[in-house]
This record gives C-alpha cells, structure tokens and sequence, in this order.
C-alpha cells in the first residue's frame, strides 16, 4: 500500500495546483475586481464615450451573465440609453445600433460562459477529491504522504505561476492570444476596439487580471507549502 499511498501524494500534487488557480479565477469573477481594477492608476479611459459608472453598471452584468444561469438574452436585451447607440465603426455591422452586443459579442460570451462553467466543474471535482483523499488519508494512516502531496502542490503552483507572471510581463499578447486559441474557436474572440466588450475590457484589464490570479494563486500556493510542511514536522517531532 505504501506505494500505492505514493502514487496518491503526486495525485494531490497535481490537483492543488488545479484547485487554487479555478478557485482564484472565480474569486476574481465577481463586482469587486471590476470597481478595483477600473481604479487602479493609470486604466485607459474609454475614448467612445462609457464614463467610470457606465462601465461599472455594464461590467458588472457582464460577470452575473457568467455566473448565473441565465440564457444569452441576459446580454443580448440590453440597449443603450435613449439617444445613444454604438460607435459607427461598430455599428455598420449591427441590425439594431441601439442593443449593447453585436452578434459576434454575444457569441463569444455564450462560449466564455460555457467555458466558466466547465471549469468551476473542474474546481468542485478537485475540490471534492481533495476533501476525500483528505478523509482517506487520516483514517488510512498516510496523513505524512497527503501532506507531502500538498507541498509538492504548493511548490508546483510556485513553478507555473511563476512562468506565467513573468509571461504576462514580457509576452502578454502571446499568452493572450494562445489562451483564447486554446479554449475558443478561431475568429470568434476578435473585436474591434469600438464594440463593447472591448470598451468595457481592454487589453490592460486582461493583463492586470493575469497578474492578479496569478499573485494570488501564488499567496496560496506557498500558504498550503508552509502549513502542510509545519503540520508535518509536528506529527514527526510528536512520534
């Protein structure tokens, strides 16, 4: 059993890295990201004409869209306010320059999120397996191997966090551009600068958001190392 225990600890290794980051990505979908990052020094205004509250109002029924369970018509309903309408550079593409999205807008955000949702599956069976194996651990008599698996997990997310920050920094629009080809179809996540999503998430906004999973992914990460590690050397200092 010893070695199967073995194989069990690189198992949790390899989910918490997993767990912490989708765990950090849905912290960071919520209101509060938004009014923190539209505040941040130096965010690009919006030239086509959103102020700070309009970008508030229509950001955050961006991310409830991504979240709850409403169907497309959530984003696909809104409209300007009487006497507004979408910039004439995206407007040559809309039926009606009165709604918020066009079509293609709509369309990416149905695929993000279907995206989200997969992922927060992802988050629930890590989470879940953790909890399980956490159970299994104790009763099994191998809490020294599952605590080993949490600090390997830690170090892991040290490691990629760590390529992924210094990415952001150096190569952003690579990581971006992969990212989107990775999980989205090619020539549905491009937007002209004039067209909503683009008005309310500039590439900065992305950027930032990047780091900021990314730092905190990395708070967590050494959190478990260090607990796990002392919780360890306890139980061995006690034998």
């Amino acid at each position: 059993m010893k070695y199967l225990y073995k194989i069990f600890s690189w198992v949790i290794a390899l989910i918490l890295p997993v767990v912490i980051v989708l765990a950090v990505v849905r912290f960071v979908i919520n209101p509060w990201y938004l009014v923190f990052e539209y505040h941040t020094p130096g965010f690009p205004n919006e030239p086509y004409g959103f102020s700070l509250q309009d970008r508030l109002k229509y950001g955050k029924i961006a991310v409830d869209y991504l979240v709850n369970s409403a169907d497309i018509s959530f984003l696909g309903d809104l409209r300007f306010p009487a006497g507004q309408q979408t910039p004439e550079a995206s407007c040559q593409f809309m039926k009606d320059c009165t709604h918020l999205y066009n079509d293609r807008e709509l369309e990416h955000m149905l695929d993000v999120k279907n995206v989200v949702s997969g992922a927060m599956v992802v988050l629930k069976v890590g989470f879940l397996s953790l909890i399980v194996l956490a159970i299994w651990a104790w009763l099994g008599k191998w809490k020294v191997e599952y605590l080993k698996g949490l600090e390997r997990g830690g170090i892991l997310v040290l490691v990629l966090i760590g390529v992924i920050i210094i990415s952001a920094l150096t190569i952003f629009d690579y990581i971006f551009v992969l990212f989107h080809e990775i999980f989205f179809k090619a020539g549905t996540w491009s937007f002209l600068y004039s067209d909503t999503l683009i008005r309310l998430f500039p590439e900065r906004f992305w950027q930032d958001t990047f780091l900021m999973v990314g730092g905190l992914s990395v708070g967590l990460g050494l959190l478990f190392f260090f607990v796990a590690r002392k919780v360890r050397q306890n139980q061995a200092a006690a034998k």
